[in-house]
């Protein structure tokens, strides 16, 4: 019998208990890009108010360094390097499900609002609650990101969800919820107002081991669950009807995705503060590279991971030189630029206007 011709160089692996196809350009991509993470997050550890060489960030890593290079390394900015990786891939993931179920590459947790709520919340808590611990802000964002999900997926659902309404209701929630932020902030008290301005700017720097533990081991479960639901993303791909002849509850397997989906944005926000763009920008970087037809999660969140990484990078250079940066506002500005061309490259794919 004649081999499936799939396009593309796959491989097949199979043992006693499963069997699966790899993609091997895609798995090659991937392996590049978090090796690229990896190396950049290691070189960013050497800045900081007491500069190491790279030798001494390699010696403190493999335990054959001073105490003091030792401490510096270990304790205190290995876990934001951490951070760059975990956080940017689950960012990733985030928005390659959302691209997924929306089939817009505008549909990322930042742009339909679900920041926004956790934001919101974060502000509640702060100002109005007088709760400002870190386990009192990571409940409020998370609670706020799921609760604005909610909300809109009610807005959205008209005999099912529809991708473009769906972007369009988070749009509207996300500006009403703004204009709460910004009303809370402008009768808050100075030194609160400027709590709630700092991290809302999102910034890795502040992440340490105490608070970094528990984010890895939410993370390890939201990215188990994102790992038994991707087949089933990719059958809702197809179309709803595709997907209900190949044995898919539709309904409760989008709603199952959402909340995987928020609580990647939700975990990101509440440990660094709201972070734009990455979600927003990777999987579309990811499937350019990859040449695949759609976002797929795994290259997504190693192209998460470097975007992240290199924006740690990036703000680390700039306070060499200038000042500290939190990692937010870099992500926002390179970001936009990728938000306006994105708009300019769909509005003439829509239209057939040739492309300048």
């Amino acid at each position: 019998m004649r081999a499936v011709e799939f396009g593309y160089a796959v491989r097949s692996v199979r043992s006693r208990w499963f069997s699966v196809r790899v993609d091997i350009r895609q798995a090659t991509v991937t392996a590049v890009l978090f090796g690229t993470a990896l190396v950049l997050s290691v070189v960013a550890i050497r800045f900081g108010d007491y500069t190491l060489t790279i030798g001494d960030v390699v010696a403190a890593l493999t335990g054959s360094g001073a105490d003091f290079h030792r401490m510096i390394v270990v304790q205190w900015r290995l876990p934001v390097a951490m951070a760059a990786i975990v956080f940017g891939a689950l960012l990733g993931i985030g928005g390659a499900i959302f691209q997924s179920l929306t089939r817009n590459p505008l549909g990322s947790p930042d742009v339909i609002g679900f920041d926004a709520g956790s934001y919101t919340a974060v502000v509640l808590s702060i100002l109005v609650f007088g709760k400002g611990g870190y386990w009192s802000v990571a409940g409020a964002a998370i609670v706020g990101g799921l609760g604005t999900a909610f909300l809109v997926y009610m807005l959205a659902y008209r005999r099912g969800v529809q991708g473009f309404r769906l972007i369009i209701v988070g749009i509207g929630v996300s500006a009403m919820l703004g204009s709460i932020n910004a009303y809370l902030i402008t009768r808050a008290d100075l030194s609160d107002a400027m709590t709630v301005g700092f991290w809302g700017a999102g910034s890795i720097t502040r992440v340490s081991w105490s608070s970094m533990v528990p984010s890895l081991l939410i993370a390890a479960v939201i990215v188990l669950a994102a790992m038994f639901l991707a087949p089933s993303l990719r059958r809702l791909e197809l179309g709803d009807d595709a997907a209900i002849t190949q044995g898919t509850r539709i309904h409760p397997v989008r709603l199952a995705l959402m909340v995987v989906g928020v609580a990647t944005a939700a975990l990101v926000t509440a440990a660094a503060g709201p972070i734009g763009f990455i979600a927003l920008i990777a999987p579309q970087l990811a499937r350019r590279l990859t040449r695949s037809p759609g976002v797929t999660m795994l290259p997504a969140a190693a192209m998460g991971a470097v975007l992240l990484a290199t924006a740690h990078f990036l703000a680390l250079l700039v306070a060499e030189f200038y000042r500290p940066i939190p990692v937010g506002l870099l992500t926002v500005c390179l970001g936009g630029l990728y938000l306006i061309w994105l708009l300019i490259h769909e509005s003439r794919r829509q239209y057939g206007l040739p492309h300048g």
